[in-house]
């Protein structure tokens, strides 16, 4: 009995809330893009990433139609050595710069970073492999 009366608790609280979907049909119209034009520079491999990410947006073309020129750059940096002088924790920074256009004009510009620590494996084979997964 007691769980049926916090079931019907819950559902006349929850229905009151204003909960709301964020990619509702309400809210379609800010959520509404595309992007006409994708231009990349710097890292291949972080590009392609990218690329794939936003494909899906390039193939619709309703709402607001965007040009976004990506620039990206990739760092590694080793941060310890142990006695030997090999490298045992490197950092690797990812930045992407973004510039945004909408009909040839600019709009705005904005900048991503990461940064990732990790390890060093002993097996340089599996490292590398290790690090083009990472970016």
């Amino acid at each position: 009995m007691q769980k049926k009366i916090f079931i019907l608790l819950l559902l006349l609280l929850l229905s009151s809330c204003g909960y709301e979907a964020t990619h509702s049909k309400k809210n379609a119209l800010n959520y509404d893009f595309s992007i006409s034009q994708l231009s990349f520079f710097g890292n291949r491999e972080v590009n392609l990433k990218i690329k794939e990410k936003l494909n899906n947006y390039t193939l619709n073309k309703k709402g607001k139609i965007f040009a976004l020129k990506i620039s990206t750059t990739s760092q590694k940096i080793i941060l310890v050595k142990d006695t030997t002088g090999d490298a045992t924790n490197f950092q690797s920074t990812i930045t992407v710069d973004v510039d945004v256009l909408t009909n040839n004009k600019f709009k705005t510009t904005f900048t991503i970073k990461e940064k990732f620590n990790y390890n060093s494996i002993s097996n340089k084979f599996d490292l590398k492999r290790y690090e083009k997964v990472l970016g």
